[in-house]
């Protein structure tokens, strides 16, 4: 299962963070005067900030603007990446045992970079990543591979030499049309989709220790 890099996705996968954007959708709809959708946290996971917004505003019947959203979801977003979002289990070993071994070591995410850097900081893994991708910086999201196939290339390696890991069934199957393997992380948030997720990937697990043995 070794690879030359290894691509990690976030929210979910790398962080235990899904509670912080269930909250935050609870919360913002709630001020609008909307009860969450319940296929709703689904729907935006793969897209992205801006498309997230655009969805959004087009669902609700908002008559506001996507940069507005955007800027109101960081902003209850920033406190809890910075003080609370903790790592998914044996995650920080597992990153060191790559960063030893000498695997490059990409964040492809749908989160802003300013989000998730002090979380991984204060988590004592941000120098473990050699490059950092959202899906802002990409055409499309993570129904896509696009933001895999710039965190492959911003790591100089091809999609052969790179493992993907992630928790969302779009995300897995837009890794594995570009050619990359697939190691899927077991996430509460996306437990209706497990046996798709599991069929889908190369490798699945439940905990980073499983990695570790």
């Amino acid at each position: 299962m070794k690879k030359k890099g290894a691509i990690f996705d976030m929210d979910g996968t790398l962080l235990d963070s899904m509670w912080v954007w269930r909250q935050i959708d609870v919360d913002f709809l709630g001020r609008r005067g909307f009860e969450v959708p319940s296929d709703y946290l689904e729907m935006i996971t793969p897209m992205g900030y801006y498309r997230a917004a655009e969805y959004t505003i087009e669902r609700f019947g908002l008559n506001e603007k996507p940069e507005d959203l955007i800027q109101e979801w960081h902003g209850m977003a920033a406190e809890a990446y910075a003080k609370k979002v903790e790592l998914k289990s044996h995650a920080k070993e597992y990153l060191l045992k790559l960063k030893k071994a000498g695997t490059r070591i990409a964040a492809a995410t749908s989160s802003a970079y300013e989000l998730i850097a002090p979380c991984l900081e204060r988590n004592g893994v941000l120098e473990c990543f050699d490059a950092f991708v959202t899906t802002m910086e990409v055409p499309h999201g993570k129904d896509f591979p696009d933001v895999y196939l710039e965190a492959a290339k911003r790591l100089k390696l091809s999609p052969e030499e790179c493992l993907v890991y992630e928790d969302i069934y779009k995300g897995i199957c837009a890794a594995k049309s570009a050619g990359f393997k697939v190691v899927a992380m077991r996430e509460e948030a996306s437990i209706d989709d497990q046996e798709k997720i599991r069929q889908a990937s190369d490798y699945y697990i439940k905990d980073f220790v499983e990695l570790l043995k």
